[in-house]
């Protein structure tokens, strides 16, 4: 393997992980920063608040788009699988 084909894969493995993170790190971005705010505005400093409604988006991010994340990691290892062979 060469240098050239070595960052591809790097680039394509980065590429990959973040396209599959991006929702459920975008989503639980925007419920921090909103708690963040209601904390803010109602002055109540519980550092516990944002753990379940966090968790909760997590895991209805993850039945709502987990198949679309199998979907990209299975490309992504079959164009692996695909490149092995070429070699």
């Amino acid at each position: 393997m060469d240098t050239d084909t070595a960052m591809h894969l790097l680039s394509l493995t980065l590429l990959t992980a973040s396209k599959v993170s991006a929702p459920i790190l975008l989503a639980t971005l925007v419920v921090g920063v909103v708690i963040s705010i209601v904390q803010v505005v109602t002055q109540i400093q519980e550092m516990t608040l944002t753990f379940i409604p966090k968790l909760a988006i997590v895991v209805v991010m993850v039945v709502a788009t987990g198949a679309w994340m199998m979907a990209v990691i299975v490309e992504f290892t079959r164009h692996l699988f695909g490149l092995i062979v070429g070699m």
